[in-house]
């Protein structure tokens, strides 16, 4: 399913990426991490990345200000928005091809991937 293609996770809580990267990697997804904005953008700048899995809170960063970037910078890049069910009203309007609620099911993540790379909105 993932033919190779990128997805860069970005989110400060360990077992969040972990949970990617096992799930995606078993799709044939090559998952790339980041637990800081500034190594979001290190990975974006030097590496092909199809997808960002990124969340509205990373630390004390807004992740919302990464996603306009790539917005600017890569327009073809599928983003998911991570959040949490209180963040809803934050995640609307913020521009993001789909939303991830946390806590999620594996099955969801995977497919909302598969339509990201595929270039289609969810």
């Amino acid at each position: 399913m993932g033919g190779g293609h990128s997805v860069l996770v970005v989110d400060d809580e360990p077992s969040i990426r972990l949970l990617c990267k096992v799930n995606l990697e078993l799709e044939g997804y090559r998952v790339l991490e980041a637990a800081t904005l500034a190594e979001a953008r290190r990975h974006l700048r030097d590496e092909d990345v199809h997808a960002v899995l990124l969340d509205v809170h990373v630390g004390r960063e807004d992740g919302r200000e990464l996603l306009h970037e790539i917005r600017s910078g890569r327009p073809a890049c599928g983003i998911a928005l991570f959040s949490g069910s209180s963040e809803a009203d934050v995640v609307t309007g913020a521009g993001a091809d789909a939303v991830i609620p946390k806590p999620f099911v594996p099955d969801y993540l995977v497919r909302t991937v598969g339509r990201l790379v595929l270039g289609t909105r969810v």
